[in-house]
């Protein structure tokens, strides 16, 4: 575990470090594309983070290579050359995306290429078990088929899902560390040497995401982009596939009886390995429904709109903060529930917590326009939108018409909030923190700050 961590910490380490000199150079090359109709920022921000998360994840494979235990998993293992090698060809793509805006097809047929690229060098699913069944091996078409629908989808789960401040990063760092568990639970506990190559991917991944957020929260400095989205993508879709249908479950001798009995009976234990989009099920969600909303309109499945999930939070009024930890909860929920009934499908207690916390999420759902307001003592320790009482006005200040000297409303007197501006009146069902229009500083203070 040490050692995972060791590497966790040092891919973190090296993305957070280079992801501010990879801001300067966005900026400098202009990847700093104009604010779309479906965007919910304000002010153009420079993508290309993918470059940071990607060099994190050399470091973290460069650093593993070098430790003692994990380098049995480079020398026993040609998969973590595959990943990166299907990593290093969806990173270059995503980079010509995030500056050049390349067509939805060509991307498409990267990622197919990219997902090839592994298969061929042995990332590749071998058999299922399936329930009733037993251990299904598949022929080499396809598995090839598999692991490439399954690379397809959950990297355009992670794209679509790309649409918030912090969302992608965070949503899928919580997945990746559900999957670290159960995969370091099959490695460590049943010593099953084939789970080692997918508990090291799932720690390196953390990292990635983990030294990309700081710059990535809202208000965002800096985008993943595609080159970052697509990237995450990948290596959450080879972290499933390389421990999907190559452990035997007579190993985990946890049942007795035949093979068909066992696996028929381990199906709770198998879903996070068989199923790697229930870790990400929020954006394969997102995905599904997006495909279908767009088809149904008669568009293209991958033409762009503002039917997202987290689009859909912030028309019903909840901020952008929020939205982001809403989505954060769900997804928490279903990895962890998913993993916890992995562990032990008999417990009632684990379904009635699932239950129960999946009530809470409901009511915080339903409450868009609840804002807890702190106690008078406390307010001097919270954010002004926090505050129930206003603070006495400055000199020059003019409390009866709302307005201070430099000709700007004052924030409310009651609820402490700013005033929303006028371009998100213009939008109904989005609130000020989140509406889409043009901003009211001046021209000057629009540029992007280096």
């Amino acid at each position: 575990m040490r050692e995972y961590l060791l590497t966790l910490l040092i891919t973190a380490a090296v993305t957070y470090l280079l992801t501010g000199p990879v801001r300067k150079f966005a900026i400098v090359a202009g990847a700093m594309p104009e604010i779309r109709a479906r965007d919910v920022h304000r002010e153009p921000t420079p993508r290309l983070g993918g470059i940071a998360m990607f060099f994190g994840l050399c470091a973290g494979l460069l650093v593993a290579d070098h430790l003692e235990n994990l380098n049995e998993v480079f020398a026993k293992s040609n998969e973590p050359r595959a990943l990166l090698s299907g990593a290093a060809l969806i990173w270059l793509i995503g980079v010509l995306d995030d500056k050049f805006e390349i067509d939805a097809l060509i991307k498409l047929g990267g990622q197919m290429i990219a997902a090839g690229v592994m298969v061929v060098q042995g990332l590749t699913i071998l058999w299922l078990p399936v329930p009733g069944v037993g251990l299904v091996a598949v022929t080499q078409w396809q598995g090839t088929l598999l692991t490439v629908a399954l690379v397809v989808i959950t990297i355009n789960a992670v794209n679509f899902v790309d649409g918030l401040d912090g969302l992608a990063a965070g949503m899928v760092c919580i997945a990746t560390a559900a999957f670290f568990m159960y995969a370091y639970r099959i490695w460590y506990g049943y010593g099953i040497e084939a789970a080692a190559p997918a508990t090291l991917f799932a720690a390196i991944l953390m990292g990635m995401c983990l030294g990309f957020l700081p710059h990535n929260m809202h208000p965002a400095r800096i985008f993943m982009g595609d080159s970052g989205s697509m990237l995450i993508g990948l290596v959450l879709a080879g972290s499933a596939i390389s421990v999907t249908g190559q452990i035997d479950p007579d190993r985990l001798n946890l049942f007795s009886g035949s093979e068909r009995s066992t696996v028929h009976q381990m199906v709770p234990a198998y879903i996070p390995l068989l199923l790697p989009l229930s870790i990400i099920a929020i954006p394969a969600a997102d995905l599904v429904l997006a495909i279908v909303r767009r088809t149904w309109r008669g568009q293209s499945p991958f033409a762009a709109d503002r039917g997202h999930l987290h689009h859909r939070l912030l028309e019903i009024g909840h901020s952008h903060s929020r939205a982001v930890l809403i989505m954060y909860f769900w997804s928490a929920l279903i990895g962890f529930g998913v993993l916890a009934y992995s562990v032990n499908s008999a417990s009632m207690w684990i379904v009635l917590g699932v239950v129960f916390l999946s009530a809470i999420g409901l009511v915080m759902l339903l409450l868009p326009r609840f804002t807890p307001h702190a106690p008078r003592w406390a307010q001097h320790f919270v954010p002004p939108r926090y505050r129930r009482y206003p603070e006495p006005p400055e000199d020059g200040a003019n409390s009866e018409d709302g307005e201070d000297e430099s000709g700007e409303a004052s924030p409310d007197a009651v609820t402490g909030a700013a005033p929303e501006p006028a371009a998100a009146a213009a939008v109904p069902g989005v609130n000020g923190a989140t509406a889409i229009g043009a901003s009211t500083r001046s021209a000057k203070n629009r540029k992007v700050r280096i």
